[in-house]
C-alpha cells in the first residue's frame, strides 16, 4: 500500500510558508508517495493550487488531510490540540520547538506519533542538505540586512554626485553564524563598511572573505556542534565593553547571537544604546528568544530617543517563496532517509535520523526534552 504524506496549511500567525512547493513533486514521487494537500496552503507563499498540477490530491480541511496519512509535513509545530488530532503512529516532520510546548509533545506520545524535529538535525556535512535552521537562517540574514537600510535614515553605499560625496554607513553585525554571514554579505553588496563580531575565534576568516572586518574582543567561545557556548560574566563584561566602542559608531547594528532552547544573550544595554550615533538603527534578529539588545520587543520597532531598535519575528517567513522552496527540499532529503523502497524503514544507527527524532513509540527519544518533561511530572 502506498505511502499517503499530508500537507496542511499553516495557522500560526503570520506564517507565510509551506513545506511542500510543485518543484520538489517529481522528487516525492521517485519514492514512491501518494501527496495530500489541504486547499490553499500554497497562496502565502506565491504557490497556488493549480500550479501543482493533477499529481496531488487536495483536502478541503484538516480532518479531511489527516485521514488515512502516513507522514505530515509541516512548517511550525501543531498546536496542542491539533496533535492530540494526528493519526496514530503517523510520522510528523517540520520545526517542533523541542525546547518547549510540553504539552504539545506529550499529546504527540499519546498519539503514538513519530515526530522528527529539523531543530535536532545534526550539523555533521552529510546532513547539510536536511539542515533547514541554515537555510531558513541564509534567508533571515538577508532580509535583516535589507531591513535595516530601509530603517536607517542613511544610505548605505558611497554616493559621488554633483551636490557632493554621500559616505558609506558602517555597519555591525554581531554573530557570524549563517545567518550573521549573510547578513555581513548583503550589507557589503549594498555597499557599506562592514564589522562583525563573533565569540567563535574559527569566524574570523569567514568574515574577511565576504569584506567585513572582525572585531577583536579578546573573547572567545568556540562550543559544540558549531554552536557557541554561554559566556562567563567576566567574558561577557570584556566582550560588551570593545563592542560597544565600535557599535557606538555605527550607523546600523544587526544581532544574530542566540543559543539553541535558551534565552538570547543580552549584549547591548540601555547605555550602549545612548551611546550610538543619532538616528542608528538596531535589527535584532533573535528578538523572538528576548532579544540581543536590552530594549528589544518581539514584533515592534521601539524608538529610544533618535535610536530604532527593530523586533522582526518570523523573519524567514516575509520571503515565503524562496523560504518554502528551500525548507521542502530539506524535507525531502529527510524524506530519502526514511523511505526506503516505497516503505517507511526508521534506521536508528543512522545519525541523522536518531538525533533528529523527537518522540516515537509513546516515548520521547530526545534526551533533554524528556529529562524536562519527566522533572516537571
Amino acid at each position: 500500500m502506498s505511502i499517503t504524506i499530508a500537507v496542511p496549511k499553516e495557522t500560526a500567525s503570520g506564517e507565510r510558508r509551506v513545506a511542500i512547493v510543485p518543484s520538489v513533486l517529481k522528487q516525492l514521487d521517485k519514492l514512491g508517495v501518494n501527496v495530500r494537500i489541504q486547499r490553499g496552503a500554497g497562496d502565502a507563499a506565491g504557490f497556488p493550487d493549480a500550479e501543482y498540477g493533477e499529481s496531488v490530491a487536495w483536502a478541503d480541511d484538516a480532518k479531511a488531510l489527516n485521514d488515512g496519512a502516513d507522514i505530515i509535513l509541516r512548517v511550525q509545530p501543531p498546536t496542542a490540540e491539533d496533535a492530540g488530532k494526528l493519526p496514530e503512529e503517523a510520522l510528523l516532520l517540520g520545526f517542533m520547538t523541542p525546547h518547549e510546548g510540553d504539552t504539545r509533545i506529550r499529546n504527540l506520545c499519546k498519539r503514538k506519533v513519530t515526530s522528527f524535529a529539523l531543530e535536532l538535525v545534526p550539523r555533521i556535512t552529510r546532513a547539510q542538505s536536511i539542515d533547514a535552521l541554515s537555510s531558513q537562517a541564509n534567508l533571515a540574514g538577508y532580509k535583516c540586512a535589507l531591513l535595516a537600510a530601509h530603517l536607517s535614515p542613511k544610505l548605505f553605499p558611497m554616493l559621488t554626485t554633483a551636490a557632493g560625496t554621500v559616505k558609506p554607513a558602517r555597519v555591525v553585525v554581531v554573530g557570524a553564524g549563517v545567518a550573521g554571514l549573510q547578513a555581513i554579505a548583503t550589507a557589503k553588496r549594498l555597499g557599506a563598511i562592514v564589522e562583525a563580531y563573533d565569540v567563535r575565534s574559527a569566524t574570523r576568516e569567514q568574515v574577511e572573505s565576504l569584506g567585513g572586518k572582525f572585531i577583536d574582543t579578546g573573547v572567545s567561545a568556540d562550543g559544540e556542534g558549531g554552536y557557541a557556548r554561554e559566556l562567563t560574566d567576566d567574558e561577557k563584561a570584556q566582550q560588551a565593553e570593545v563592542l560597544a566602542q565600535h557599535i557606538a559608531q555605527a550607523d546600523a547594528v544587526i544581532t544574530t547571537a542566540a543559543i539553541p532552547g535558551r534565552p538570547a544573550p543580552t549584549i547591548i544595554d540601555k547605555a550602549t544604546v545612548e551611546r550610538m550615533k543619532a538616528g542608528a538603527v538596531i535589527v535584532d534578529m533573535a528578538a523572538e528568544t528576548g532579544g540581543n539588545c536590552e530594549l528589544t520587543e518581539a514584533g515592534k520597532d521601539v524608538r529610544h530617543g533618535s535610536i530604532t531598535i527593530a523586533g522582526p519575528t518570523n523573519i524567514p517567513s516575509m520571503a515565503a517563496t524562496h523560504a518554502s522552496e528551500m525548507y521542502a527540499r530539506n524535507l525531502c532529503n529527510l524524506l530519502a532517509l526514511i523511505i526506503k523502497d516505497g516503505e517507511i524503514q526508521l534506521d536508528w544507527d543512522d545519525q541523522v535520523v536518531a538525533d533528529s527524532c523527537l518522540t516515537h513509540a509513546g516515548e520521547v527519544r530526545h534526551a533533554p526534552t524528556r529529562e524536562r518533561l519527566e522533572g516537571g511530572k
